[in-house]
């Protein structure tokens, strides 16, 4: 039991900074998503019909044109007066979506209100169709409106389960670095008075013996002397 006790106590001291960072987060996250303001979306859809039959390629391909047209001033500028924005406004409101495979335009508007966000999209989607319908002897395509934007009945953002999701993320990541800084601080190798280990006296190497000096030619001489 005691051992126990002293395993829990191990792992509560090691993973403090986690165990604490993650319900902050999550918490964080949660009032973020009580107090920020509501955005609603709400989505048009145009589809364009080409004039001649055998022509559905090229009708993808005049639907991704238009598509990134949608965001453009001129077109947001005739749609800025039915929406209620001006049209710097109404360009970070509305954006244009398509797909590769079908001659189809979505319009997404948002607005802090539902009938807002539908009336931006609606503006949009026809404020496009009439400026690309006068080119329709050129291009060979037609734009149709398909579908009016709907309000939506919730918001789109802040979402509580996504927010609660990312801010306990976030505590994890936080309280996970601060768990691997205690641990580098606690490791005596990478402290930052950490020294060297002293070298004992056995360790040292032993001094090198002196090299003689080459002899002189007398000295090399009185041995020959001495010898006779």
């Amino acid at each position: 039991m005691s051992e126990l006790r002293q395993s829990a106590r191990q792992l509560a001291r090691r993973w403090w900074p986690v165990a604490l960072a993650v319900p902050l987060g999550a918490a964080a996250g949660a009032g973020y998503a009580t107090v920020a303001h509501p955005v609603y979306a709400a989505n048009a859809y145009v589809v364009v019909v080409p004039q001649t039959a055998g022509e559905g390629a090229n009708a993808v391909n005049f639907a991704q044109a238009y598509g990134r047209l949608a965001g453009q001033p001129q077109v947001l500028a005739p749609a800025a007066a039915a929406s209620g924005h001006t049209t710097s406004e109404l360009s970070e409101l509305v954006h244009g979506t398509t797909s590769p495979d079908a001659p189809m335009i979505e319009i997404t508007g948002t607005g802090p209100a539902p009938k807002e966000a539908a009336r931006a999209a609606d503006a949009v989607a026809k404020a496009l169709v009439a400026f690309a319908n006068p080119s329709t002897p050129e291009t060979g395509v037609k734009l149709v409106p398909l579908a009016a934007a709907a309000a939506p009945d919730r918001p789109t953002s802040p979402s509580a389960q996504l927010d609660v999701a990312v801010g306990g993320a976030a505590g994890l990541l936080t309280g996970a670095l601060v768990m691997m800084t205690r641990r580098r601080g606690d490791d005596p190798a990478t402290a930052p008075g950490a020294q060297a280990a002293p070298v004992t006296p056995a360790a040292q190497a032993a001094p090198a013996a002196p090299v003689p000096a080459p002899a002189t030619a007398r000295e090399a001489a009185e041995p020959t002397a001495s010898a006779r």
